[in-house]
């Protein structure tokens, strides 16, 4: 028996496209890490269809790994995963890319997941999951100090495939 998800649907349509992050002169990269790979992979749509340059990973150590071959601008992170979590993740990357931001989210974890990152001297922005595509988006926009831009309505739905990467 499948557990029952706590969450809702969101059309694409009401995802805001890469017009709606103002023009800087490069697209900031963000690596997406989440052990469950429907989130991750939709979520990485949702932030290259806004104009973001996005890598995936599905555990902590692939994750490193990928953040050695680029550097990211922000890292959004699971916090409850197996062997690594999202809190080690991130100060293991922050001690490698201290210039890099971080955001953790999660349905499960409290800010008493933080403690050990706290006592490390980390602060790190705990979300909520489920989340809304558009608050993820403020939430990524405000991390990355990205001035916000009106955007007119998108008017067509748009089906993305989320294909799984072996």
């Amino acid at each position: 028996m499948s557990p029952s998800l706590n969450s809702i649907v969101v059309s694409l349509a009401e995802v805001p496209f890469e017009d709606s992050i103002a023009n800087t002169t490069h697209r900031a990269t963000i690596l997406v890490v989440d052990d469950e790979p429907l989130v991750a992979d939709t979520l990485s749509a949702i932030l290259a269809r806004a104009g973001f340059k996005t890598h995936t990973a599905y555990d902590g150590v692939t994750a490193l790994e990928l953040a050695n071959k680029f550097t990211p601008h922000l890292m959004i992170s699971d916090v409850a995963m197996p062997e690594m979590n999202g809190v080690e993740l991130a100060m293991t990357l922050l001690d490698e890319q201290p210039k890099c931001k971080v955001l953790l989210f999660s349905g499960h974890a409290t800010s008493a997941d933080l403690v050990n990152a706290m006592d490390a001297g980390h602060e790190f922005r705990l979300l909520s999951k489920p989340i809304h595509p558009t608050e993820m988006l403020k939430h990524v926009t405000k991390t990355l100090e990205i001035p916000e831009r009106r955007v007119a309505p998108v008017h067509l739905a748009e089906i993305i495939p989320i294909r799984r990467i072996a």
